[in-house]
């Protein structure tokens, strides 16, 4: 089976699942291929040079609804995890944020958030030219959570800055030759960007959203019609190896593999302590320490709610890529596909959600019935802004935002 893959931790269950053996303890060989660029994944699924492949989250919904370009149609039964994103800034322009609203660098990301807006203004009275912050791709969770987090600090990301697509690899080498002033990715590079001296973490995806989903297990419709019973296996091989990834037991293991250049090729070192959650945020050694960074099983990181396919479609349609219409919201649900997860994994001792939706963003802990009668408890999961998602009312949620739904 041919996976691609971009050079992400998130992608530890696929290394793990062919590494140490559960893909073949499900009669399936797994060739991992890494690629450069969302698109092309995006691209070489659609070709037919890919089976499945590491995805991220929005992709399938954006495929359903037929955005982009060169649009195919595909879905996910599969989360891979959650976490690992983070935003960061040029050192020079953090440290125009301290000269402009003193900053100390204890301040959390809303604050960050509203002192980039004043170095924005002053810029604005100055005459300069737009800051411009990259993302990954188009239709990524880096792009919501960035306009999200700029929108929580009074900047609006159509008009005040520039966005631009820089694909991960690239991120730090952009920033270090200042062609941007920032981008939101994936671990590892923000922590490269930093120890590199030229990047400043200023917010985590866990300060925006903690229960966002990241990146998805992205299938062709056409294989999975004619090979329902591999994908059953593979889903069962990759739940396996994420539990596996989950147990810092094995985060030494699992570091050693991902620093191989076959697969993310940073430092083992950096790899663990992303891992244990131990960020180093400035270049002047300042740490940040977070339980659970990166998730790859726990809280049913693996299950792909309808709800979460959902706030990802309120998201495209706050920031201009789509409408809202019976129809659109019926193809987003075609995209997120509890019902195979469900199928593959009945009768494991597995906790599964009964429910394909839940309220998201509610604040405290959020408890999720499941398949077993016992009680899934879910970790923090407010949003920034502090408003929940009713995932029945996406039109009343976007126009919370000023904006009018389509």
């Amino acid at each position: 089976m041919r996976i691609g893959f971009i050079p992400l931790l998130d992608m530890a269950a696929l290394v793990a699942a062919e590494e140490q053996g559960f893909a073949r303890r499900e009669g399936i060989h797994l060739q991992l291929v890494k690629d450069v660029s969302w698109s092309n994944i995006r691209d070489r699924l659609a070709f037919r040079q890919f089976d499945v492949a590491h995805m991220l989250s929005p992709m399938p919904v954006a495929s359903q609804l037929g955005l982009g370009s060169n649009p195919y149609s595909c879905f996910t039964p599969f989360a891979l995890g959650r976490g690992g994103n983070s935003i960061t800034l040029s050192l020079h322009l953090y440290r125009e944020m301290q000269e402009v609203t003193g900053l100390d660098g204890s301040e959390d990301a809303l604050a960050n958030a509203r002192a980039l807006k004043a170095v924005i203004e002053r810029r604005r009275q100055d005459g300069r030219k737009p800051l411009v912050f990259a993302m990954t791709y188009p239709f990524s969770s880096h792009n919501y959570e960035f306009r999200f987090w700029l929108a929580a600090g009074g900047i609006d990301p159509n008009s005040d800055v520039m966005m631009t697509v820089v694909p991960p690899p690239m991120t730090v080498d952009a920033m270090t030759a200042r062609v941007i002033d920032g981008f939101c990715v994936n671990a590892p590079w923000n922590m490269i960007a930093v120890e590199k001296g030229v990047g400043r973490i200023v917010a985590t995806k866990a300060d925006i959203w903690p229960s966002a989903p990241e990146k998805v297990l992205g299938v062709s419709p056409e294989w999975a019609e004619k090979n329902p019973e591999i994908l059953s296996r593979l889903i069962v091989a990759l739940d396996a190896a994420a539990r596996w990834c989950d147990d810092p037991d094995n985060h030494g293991s699992l570091a050693e593999m991902l620093g191989d250049p076959a697969y993310v090729g940073a430092s083992p070192e950096m790899i663990l302590r992303l891992l244990k959650g131990e960020l180093t945020v400035d270049p002047n050694g300042r740490m940040r320490s977070m339980h659970s960074y990166l998730m790859f099983y726990g809280q049913a990181a693996n299950f792909p709610w309808i709800s979460q396919a959902r706030w990802i479609y309120s998201q495209m349609i706050r920031w201009g890529q789509t409408d809202h219409t019976d129809a659109y919201l019926a193809r987003v649900e075609a995209a997120y596909r509890p019902d195979i997860y469900r199928t593959a994994l009945v009768g494991s001792a597995k906790v599964i959600p009964v429910a394909d939706s839940k309220v998201e963003g509610v604040g405290s802990n959020s408890i999720v019935g499941s398949a077993a009668g016992d009680d899934l408890a879910a970790a923090m999961d407010a949003f920034i802004d502090g408003r929940a998602f009713d995932p029945n009312d996406i039109q009343g949620y976007v126009s919370g935002f000023g904006i009018r739904a389509k």
